[in-house]
This record gives structure tokens, sequence and C-alpha cells, in this order.
């Protein structure tokens, strides 16, 4: 190699590390605060009474897998657009339902991730720099939509949650004045949560923050104990709030001219998806991975269960989740793991990211941040994939959640991405 070549190779270098510099200080800056609580129809952009929004990158009704189906079409019989299961088929069919990726609308959901017009909204903001994101409430566990497990309950727990729930939890959140996300985190971390799979600290952070205001406000005690049972009763209640924070963060760390950061990891259960932020909204595209390292429910096994689905990947992209593994030990033990593997895993991402976020102190590291950052070459280079933690949900029967565990991005979306980031800054080979 000529020492024009490797001049002009470490310039590169130096400018996406510059430009990777400047994206991580952006998502590091973001404040994220829940502020309000409003309707899909509302305030999503781009949203009709006819667009149904959905995890993961586009997918058409044919490609989609059955949990997703399943989702769509209680989504349409919540809305009054379908009265069965198949009315609702038969719609879907016709064409005449928007289908839509909830990246492109500014929200994030799990699993099924699916969103409709009348559906209420967490509404977060970024007091930095003024990004909104959103996402539904989490309905917690069993015969639910987020599962892609839809019956009669389903339908009524939806209902609840929009009739009921929601406009009692906008007047407790204005009455809160907001709430700053990252502190009632940074707090779970160190109480066990990774704050993905497990968020039953943060939950309790969350909860403990609104009694006052729920219990002062004007309605019955009846009523305000209701609300209060829901939040008490689902430990993965506060799972959408970070999402919606995560995904403010990656907002604030997109379209970044020569950096190779990821800032969205998404899947529907047919495919996998990475944006990376100096190659804008494209999605960099695989099949979407089975959940090889998982804990299954009794009488279910790897066969039962559909790919993995669900735009929680993006708190993985913040260094939360399966990168702050080490702060939850006990969630090594969906693959068959303990402490010390815990601690490998964390360590293990740290090779793939930028820095380390000292917002989210891990106490078994000695309160080191998490690693956070994720650089598509470094990736490539390295062959380590990002560790998902992730729920395995059936792949046809409807039953919903069969098991838990732990996921790794497809290797070819990142090297697809590091193709494409050569071709779009014409750097040679």
């Amino acid at each position: 190699m000529t020492d024009n070549k490797v001049n002009e190779n470490k310039y590169i270098a130096q400018n996406i590390n510059e430009a990777n510099k400047i994206a991580v200080e952006r998502l590091m800056s973001v404040q994220p605060v829940l502020t309000d609580i409003d309707t899909a129809l509302n305030v999503l952009p781009g949203m009709t009474p006819h667009t149904i929004l959905h995890s993961g990158p586009p997918i058409t009704w044919g490609r989609m897998c059955d949990p997703m189906k399943r989702a769509v079409k209680g989504a349409l019989i919540l809305e009054g657009l379908a009265k069965d299961d198949k009315s609702a088929e038969k719609l879907m069919k016709s064409k005449k339902i928007i289908l839509s990726p909830n990246h492109y609308h500014g929200t994030v959901g799990p699993m099924t991730g699916i969103i409709s017009a009348s559906m209420p909204l967490i509404v977060t903001k970024d007091m930095t720099y003024g990004n909104t994101s959103y996402s539904t409430f989490n309905e917690g566990g069993g015969k639910v939509l987020w599962f892609g497990a839809v019956e009669e309950e389903t339908i009524d727990k939806l209902r609840f949650i929009r009739d009921e729930f929601a406009p009692v939890m906008k007047k407790v959140i204005k009455k809160t004045g907001g709430v700053p996300i990252w502190s009632v985190l940074a707090q779970g971390i160190q109480m066990g949560d990774e704050c993905h799979n497990r968020h039953a600290a943060s939950t309790n952070i969350f909860l403990k923050s609104i009694v006052e205001p729920l219990f002062s406000l004007n309605i019955s005690k009846e009523k305000a104990f209701k609300v209060y049972k829901f939040i008490a009763g689902n430990s993965h209640f506060f799972l959408n709030i970070t999402m919606t924070a995560c995904k403010l963060a990656m907002v604030a760390a997109s379209d970044i001219e020569n950096s190779t950061i990821v800032t969205a990891m998404s899947r529907n259960g047919t495919d996998f998806g990475i944006r990376v932020s100096g190659l804008g909204d494209k999605w960099f595209i695989a099949p979407s991975p089975l959940l090889l390292d998982a804990l299954y429910n009794p009488g279910y096994g790897l066969d039962d269960g559909a790919p993995d689905i669900g735009d929680s990947s993006i708190i993985e992209t913040m260094g939360l989740g399966g990168f702050a593994i080490a702060a939850a030990p006990s969630m090594a033990s969906f693959a068959d793991g303990g402490f010390q593997d815990s601690v490998n895993i964390t360590k293990q991402m740290g090779l793939i990211t930028t820095t380390k976020n000292s917002k989210f102190g891990i106490p078994s590291l000695d309160f080191e941040g998490t690693p956070t950052g994720i650089d598509i070459r470094k990736v490539v280079e390295t062959e380590i994939l990002p560790s998902i933690n992730s729920a395995v949900v059936h792949k046809s029967t409807g039953v919903g959640q069969i098991g838990a565990g732990i996921v790794h991005a497809p290797y070819e979306c990142f090297t697809s991405a590091v193709m494409a980031f050569g071709e779009h800054y014409d750097l040679a080979a």
C-alpha cells in the first residue's frame, strides 16, 4: 500500500470517528420526559382511521407472520372496522387498510407493535432537541395484542385502556409536570433491571412517583385503585416508556454525515432491519432469526416459536437490554447462563460500541457505564453480533408468549450496511 493510500485511509477513518463522536454525543445529551397521553389519530404524523402501524421494517400483508396478522385483525375489530376475524381478513385482502412501520411515524411498539387510530399513546418529549416520540401502553401478559393473542378478553382490555385507564393517566401525568425517564431507568439498573426483558424495578419506581398525583385526583378511590392495580400487576409496564426514550436518542443521532452508528434495530417476525446514521432512513434487512438461546414454557420448544419480532431492540441501540445484562444476571438464565455469562455479554458488547454511558452505571462492574453506540464497522470486523433480550411468541396458534431469551442481530444486516456505506461515500474497498 502506498503512503498516499495509507494517508487517505487515515483521513477517512478520522472523518468517520469524528462523525461517530458527534452522533454519540447527541444521543447521550437527549433528555426524554413523559409529558402527556393522547390518541394516535390526534398526534401521529400520517395517521388515518384506516392506517395500522406495526413493528419492524415495511412489510406487506402477505408476508406478515401469523402473530402480527392476528394483532392487525384485532386492531380492526377494536376500531369497529371489522366485526370478527373473518371480516377483518377480508378487509385486509381488499387493500383498503394502509400498513406502515411505527418508525415512519415517530413511534415504537414491542412485539407486534400494532397501533390503530383510537389507541391512546404515551407522549415523550426530548427537552434537548424538541423531538417527540410515542408508544402504546403496555398491556401486560395473557391474551394480549402485542403477543398476537386475540380473543374477546383482548379487545375488552384494549377498551379498558382506551376508555378508562388512559383518561386518568393523562390527568396524572399533567399533575406530575412530566416524568424524566432516564432517572427512572438509572435507578432501575441499580436495582436489577436491564431495562428490556426486566422492568420490575423501573415500573415500581414509576408507580411510586405517580401514587400521590393519582390518589389526589378528583375521581373515586375505586377508579384510582383500578389504575394503580393495572400498573402494579404488570412488571413490564415501563417497557414501552423506555422505548420512547431510546427512540428519541436514536432520532438525535440520525442523519450525521459519515457516521457508522446504528440508529435502529427492528423486527417484524419476518425481517430484521437496521438503520445507520450516515445512511438516512434506508433499511438493511435479513431474515429475522429464531431465539436459539431461550427458556420455553412447559410443552413448547424451538419449533413452536415465531422468528424474533418487535421494535423493542431500539433499547439495545441505546446500550440497555442485552448490552446491560450484567445489571440483571437472572436474565442470563434464559440462555442457561449465570452471573459471569451476563458480565461477559456486556463486556463483549463493549467491543462493538463507541462509548460507555455513565448515566447507567452497572453495580457488578463497579458502576461502569453501559456500552453504547453500535458501530457497523466493529460488528463486521469482530463478527460479534449485538445481543438482544427478547420474548418468543407462538408461530401459528395465537396462544401468545411461550418463552423468553437472547437473540443476535443477523450479520448480513451489518455487512450490507458497510457495503452500502462504502458505495454512498465512494470509499475504495
